[in-house]
């Protein structure tokens, strides 16, 4: 496909010699459905005692070639080979018993049963006819001891944190006695602790001669974590790259097929004398919205910045009328608002793009069409019907609008790309026509070639004469994007500044000033 794919493959397959053995070959791997050639030839090599990283943007064909390994797709042609022998797994408890296991990004748990029994849910050890919770809490032991991590085998698994019950589903994996373990975006909800924790984790893994496929987005995770990479686009094999001796613009060229310049920016896009459009004054709404007072101007991009748990998105939820808010005063062009409620908010030009888009940005099981004009719903009925024509009309507008890609707007919105779900979402408050747009994390879990479409998307909106808050967890993104940054610390704003003397250090500071 490249024309330095070859040499990409000969350093990286000279150099893998230093790990172990390959254990896992795919080769030639297709896979087709109806109107979508998903996988063509895609090759992929995982060698003992190695963490290798699978990257390619949204849609790029990492998952699906995924569900092919572990038997929840049948392949149209290509081979698997899986400790020298040829195999083909026709379910995923089929490639569990044969020792390859994935920890996916969703965690599958059963909140209400203990880790012990989530762990061995399925194959219960028994005395008789009776299940021996007191044996499965001593094997859990046994494997967290392994894995040197402390958890309570008899605890609640609801009442774990994100990051605990991901260590139990690693544990769960190991308990399978996996030689193959798939890390699909691991670290996605988890906090720079609990990430220093999986590292920790992966690398005794790959001490004991595990290969380790690791699914990620972040760039830095990458280098960091991992001895090779493979990278993926449109469904095809790119090449293999030694991580160490890559760069992160080898790789991102690779996924997208161009370069993408992530510099930031060093001065605020917004006329100084632009008006108003949302003043927010001592919004309080219970622990984690504490006096919160702020201004956002026509045109402008507000990013808010804090560590995890600093009250930002209860904030955003409590001016959209998502939460209720305890006091405050908000206004809108100049005008007092009483917003008890979501729709009182989009009735005043407020649209919230959630964090959580499958819980509250999208119904996964309905079409793109329907998605994009849920928002405004009244302005497609005929009578008690919908007008489908119009529907589609508009929603095939912003599927060009947005370069969203999808086979058509009747497509389910579950099958599209978390990316391409995103401006689903976009293009429902656009047609809205919401001149206020709140993005809370509008780009977690998509890659980066998307991310750079939604940063675009957002610099036109702007130019258009919306305005935008902009929440991130991604320091690199709230530098690139805002043209002023508010800061929270523990439901307060302890900080604001314009984007000319904003750094990672001032903001960290104010991130970590408490009362």
């Amino acid at each position: 496909m490249w024309s330095e794919k070859t040499q990409n493959d000969k350093r990286a397959e000279m150099e893998g010699g230093e790990m172990g053995d390959v254990i896992l070959t795919m080769k030639g791997i297709d896979k087709s459905f109806p109107g979508v050639h998903a996988l063509d030839h895609v090759n992929l090599e995982i060698r003992k005692g190695e963490v290798h990283a699978l990257m390619g943007e949204n849609g790029a064909g990492k998952s699906t070639l995924m569900k092919v390994l572990t038997g929840i797709y049948s392949k149209d042609s290509g081979t698997i080979t899986f400790e020298g022998k040829e195999v083909e797994f026709s379910n995923p408890r089929e490639a569990q018993d044969a020792g390859i296991v994935i920890v996916h990004q969703e965690l599958n748990m059963m909140n209400h049963l203990t880790v012990a029994q989530n762990i061995f849910i399925g194959r219960e050890m028994m005395n008789g006819k009776l299940i021996n919770d007191a044996k499965m809490n001593r094997e859990a032991a046994k494997l967290f001891e392994q894995l040197n991590i402390e958890i309570d085998p008899t605890e609640k698994m609801g009442n774990l944190t994100v990051g605990k019950q991901q260590m139990c589903e690693i544990a769960k994996a190991i308990s399978h006695e996996a030689k193959v373990i798939i890390f699909d975006e691991p670290s996605a909800a988890l906090t720079e602790s609990e990430i220093e924790e999986l590292f920790k984790i992966i690398r005794d893994l790959r001490q004991r001669g595990m290969g380790i496929v690791y699914i990620s987005h972040r760039m830095d995770e990458i280098k960091v974590i991992t001895d090779r990479v493979t990278v993926m686009r449109d469904g095809g094999y790119v090449g293999t790259l030694i991580t160490k001796e890559s760069t992160k613009d080898d790789i991102i060229k690779m996924m997208v097929g161009r370069v993408i310049y992530e510099d930031p920016k060093t001065e605020s896009n917004v006329p100084k004398d632009a008006p108003v459009v949302l003043k927010v004054e001592h919004l309080n709404a219970g622990k984690m919205v504490r006096d919160v007072s702020f201004e956002l101007h026509k045109g402008e991009i507000l990013g808010f910045s804090g560590l995890m748990g600093a009250g930002r998105t209860e904030t955003a939820r409590a001016l959209f009328g998502a939460d209720p808010k305890d006091g405050g005063e908000i206004y809108v062009n100049g005008t007092k608002v009483d917003i008890k409620n979501p729709m009182d908010a989009v009735k005043c030009g407020i649209g919230y793009l959630s964090e959580d888009r499958k819980r509250y940005g999208i119904v996964v099981q309905k079409s793109v069409a329907e998605n994009s004009t849920m928002a405004a719903l009244d302005d497609y009925m005929s009578g008690i019907f919908i007008n489908k024509k119009k529907e589609n009309e508009v929603a095939q507008k912003y599927v060009k609008q947005l370069k969203t890609k999808t086979p058509g707007v009747d497509q389910l919105v579950v099958n599209l790309s978390g990316g391409n779900q995103q401006k689903v979402v976009i293009a429902k408050w656009l047609i809205r026509n919401c001149d206020i747009l709140i993005f809370d994390e509008p780009t977690r879990g998509i890659d980066v070639g998307a991310k750079s479409e939604i940063y675009q998307l957002m610099n036109e909106l702007v130019a258009e004469g919306k305005s935008i808050i902009m929440i991130s967890s991604e320091m690199t993104e709230i530098l690139r994007m805002s043209d002023r940054i508010v800061i929270m610390c523990e439901g307060r704003k302890t900080g604001e500044l314009d984007i000319s003397e904003a750094t990672q250090e001032n903001i960290m500071h104010a991130a970590t000033l408490r009362e």
